[in-house]
């Protein structure tokens, strides 16, 4: 019956090359407009060859080591993963850097064919990454029907995931820092103005860091939570096929109903785009929550549960999908009072916009929070850890239509910043912000989803290793009397900071020198104001990348290397405990970072409409500091938490049988 999954697997990528035809056929606009695009494509591409040769060294390090230590089957896992992650990403960027000029186009004719053209684009990666994901887990166990192996394929897509986060993370904020604070603040010029000699460097960055980066997050997400799921599955229900094939079943339902929903994505008569979006996530959901109904009546007495007992998760799993969404969308939107709040503090100066946008964070993760209690409670009160399982995999199968959400984001900044920079007039600019606008809001609530998604699915794979440690004939209770548990639950809590700081300082040190450089600039090359010489584009671009790749080991080794010298130091009661402290930790660092981040910058996008003052206010300067700020919080260190989070938790499942 694997096969089942892997037929529509297939059809979802021959669906995304049908629509990626779709957009290379639509028009590219005037030379200028053309011109700029191509250095944007060439700028990512150079960035991503670089990225993952450098991560292609560490991942046949690895390849070997796992080999080795645990077999081939497991080297080729690990392998395989990494190498689907990564295309994930690449393909995606791809897709990207040819639609952003297609949308600038298309605003032309309007907001509707723009916004039609920027989801397709935004569409090809996220089928691409739910595709490759089924087919990835349910081909690979079909072909070697090994768990342990399937684990370490989720190892290679997360590890490829913290490579890509930290790294484009890096690369994007570093060069919007730097954009920011020379341009905006020392010159008064516009965010996407030719002559800031970051400019090129910022629009590649988008594309860097939240295409091909939110790519291979989601799609080790999606993957690992398939997995988790599946090794789960097979320790509480040994030999039972179906345990198996349940999560593979809800992941190619959801596909097909997310395909099926994209068709419904078209701007409506009140000219709402969150609206229009918002209508293929409901119709996706809902024909997802159908398909479920064929899926658990047929699996759920296998299992030994009566349907509610799985129904009530699954439906559970698309309802914190939707939650997240609202719920962030409050925190992140203009139409609401927390960005709102930050804009008005704005007006009495930098320090309490900082303040205030400082306090938005924090509160914005109240609701998430209680909305993941709720759902563990209904879950487990269903179906115990099983009906867990099954609310994480089907929060998840959702992922190529949130995915294409999200993919919407940097087209339609670049498409915006390409409409800017060619000169195009005011009402096609006018297209292209609007667009924009709310690419913030879907970028900022597909990385809540991801946080959300990954703390529970990092539960279930917690579950997993304590069901692991059974298995292998030793009895281990996590009992907070226990030293060793009490020091694991501290490490572990402290990961999430000592990773953030990581990426906070790389992004200053990366943007201290873009500023150093944009300033000599134009200091130097008389005529760049006047629009009378060209800025040096490449110098930029060249000073990211080296500073992006550079600055990216040594964060990304934390959650590989901790978990092991913990795991053999203090042995499984203290990994347990560091598993769990950075479950919790993480959540609240990861939501209040990435909510914070996109408020601070929609504040920003609010008084550039004329409220308090406008663009060139002092307002207006305040909120650019807070922004400014708040994009390293949103774009590097918040996201990255969360493949981080798993990564602690699939290696601790790689060695247990070490330590026991």
């Amino acid at each position: 019956m694997f096969y089942i999954p892997i037929i529509v697997s297939v059809f979802a990528l021959v669906f995304t090359v049908f629509l990626a035809q779709r957009i290379k056929s639509a028009p590219s606009g005037s030379g200028k407009m053309v011109a700029i695009s191509k250095y944007i494509r060439e700028g990512a591409m150079a960035f991503l060859k670089r990225q993952y040769k450098t991560v292609g060294i560490v991942a046949v390090i690895l390849f070997v080591l796992l080999w080795i230590l645990l077999g081939f089957k497991t080297g080729l896992g690990f392998l395989l993963g990494a190498s689907f992650s990564a295309l994930a990403g690449f393909a995606g960027m791809i897709t990207s850097t040819h639609a952003n000029v297609k949308v600038a186009e298309a605003a032309k004719k309007g907001l509707g064919p723009a916004l039609n053209l920027a989801f397709m684009g935004g569409s090809v990666t996220g089928f691409l990454v739910a595709g490759l994901g089924l087919l990835a887990v349910s081909g690979f166990y079909f072909l070697t029907h090994d768990l342990k192996a399937l684990i370490a394929l989720g190892f290679g897509a997360s590890l490829i995931s913290v490579f890509a986060r930290l790294g484009g993370g890096i690369y994007t904020k570093a060069a919007d820092v730097g954009a920011d604070l020379v341009g905006k603040i020392e010159k008064g010029i516009p965010e996407d103005d030719p002559r800031n000699p970051a400019v090129i460097a910022d629009l590649v960055g988008d594309n860097v860091g939240d295409c091909a980066g939110m790519a291979a997050d989601l799609f080790e997400t999606y993957v690992v939570s398939m997995v988790a799921a599946m090794v789960l599955g097979s320790l509480i229900f040994p030999g039972n096929l179906f345990a198996l094939l349940l999560p593979l079943f809800m992941g190619g339902v959801s596909i097909l109903s997310s395909i099926f929903a994209s068709f419904f994505v078209k701007l409506p008569k009140n000219q709402s785009i969150m609206s229009a979006l918002y209508r293929g996530l409901i119709v996706s959901g809902l024909l997802s929550a159908f398909g479920f109904l064929w899926v658990v009546r047929n699996f759920a007495p296998s299992l030994g549960f009566s349907f509610w007992q799985v129904y009530l998760p699954a439906l559970m799993g698309l309802f914190l999908a939707g939650g997240m969404f609202l719920i962030t969308e409050y925190y992140t939107s203009k139409k609401y009072r927390p960005v709102r709040s930050i804009a008005e503090a704005s007006q009495t100066g930098h320090a309490t916009n900082i303040i205030t946008g400082l306090a938005v964070g924090m509160k914005s993760t109240a609701f998430p929070v209680i909305l993941i209690c709720l759902g563990i409670l209904v879950s487990f009160l269903a179906g115990g850890m099983t009906g867990l399982s099954v609310a994480v995999v089907s929060m998840l199968s959702l992922a190529g239509m949130i995915v294409a959400m999200d993919s919407y984001g940097p087209i339609t900044d670049n498409a915006s910043g390409i409409a800017e920079m060619a000169g195009l007039p005011d009402e096609i600019r006018k297209v292209t912000d609007s667009l924009d606008s709310v690419g913030n809001i879907t970028k900022a609530v597909t990385k809540a989803y991801a946080i959300a998604s990954a703390a529970l699915a990092a539960l279930v794979l917690f579950s997993a290793y304590t069901q692991e440690i059974e298995n292998l004939g030793t009895k281990v209770l996590f009992f907070l009397e226990d030293y060793k548990v009490l020091i694991g639950l501290f490490i572990g809590g402290l990961l999430p900071y000592l990773f953030s700081s990581f990426a906070m300082t790389a992004v200053a040190k990366a943007g201290a020198k873009v500023v150093e450089e944009v300033r000599r600039q134009f200091k130097e090359i008389p005529g760049i104001m006047e629009e009378k010489a060209k800025p040096e584009y490449g110098k930029c671009v060249d000073i990211v990348t080296k500073s992006a790749l550079k600055e990216m080991i040594v964060p990304a080794f934390i959650p590989v290397v901790v978990p092991v010298l913990v795991g053999f130091i203090l042995g499984p009661e203290a990994l347990g405990g560091l598993l769990i402290g950075s479950i919790i930790t993480g959540v609240f660092v990861a939501i209040s970072m990435t909510s914070g981040g996109a408020a601070w910058d929609n504040a920003k996008k609010y008084i550039e409409e004329g409220n308090f003052g406008g663009k060139g206010s002092p307002a207006h300067q305040a909120a650019v500091t807070g922004d400014t700020i708040g994009d390293p919080y949103k774009d590097t260190a918040g996201p990255a938490i969360n493949p981080m989070i798993k990564v602690l938790n699939i290696v601790a499942l790689l060695i247990v049988s070490f330590i026991v």
